[in-house]
């Protein structure tokens, strides 16, 4: 378990989270790719539209432990390691989106998603 905590830098991973978890709200608006998404996964979106609570949860969490694995990545210099558990979560997040038969757009939105937060989580291990 000592290995899982021992040098990370909790400040990057909070703000990560934060920056990245105020991003989703961005990324999945009508400013940006929200509409066309939503309508891709077969939502409704904008504000009028409410959001499951379960749902936001689970993408806090997600992106907690994300901004976690990048922390751990930078500390141990396993960025190679970090970047195959990033491909491997994007593309199981975008093969269950093909299978719940949304559109290629919605897939590669999510999927992008998920690479551009390790970015960003990585961006701020190496500044904080």
């Amino acid at each position: 378990m000592e290995i899982l905590l021992a040098g990370v830098n909790w400040l990057a991973v909070g703000v990560s989270t934060i920056i990245c978890y105020m991003l989703a709200g961005l990324w999945y608006s009508p400013k940006l790719f929200g509409n066309r998404w939503a309508e891709g996964v077969g939502i409704e979106n904008g504000a009028a539209a409410k959001q499951p609570t379960s749902a936001l949860v689970m993408q806090f969490a997600g992106t907690l432990i994300l901004a976690w694995i990048m922390a751990l990545a930078h500390t141990n210099g396993a960025y190679s390691s970090a970047v195959l558990i990033v491909i491997m979560a994007a593309c199981l997040l975008m093969a269950g989106n093909m299978l719940a038969n949304h559109s290629a757009y919605s897939t590669l939105v999510e999927g992008s998603f998920v690479v551009v937060m390790a970015l960003i989580m990585t961006a701020c291990n190496y500044m904080l």
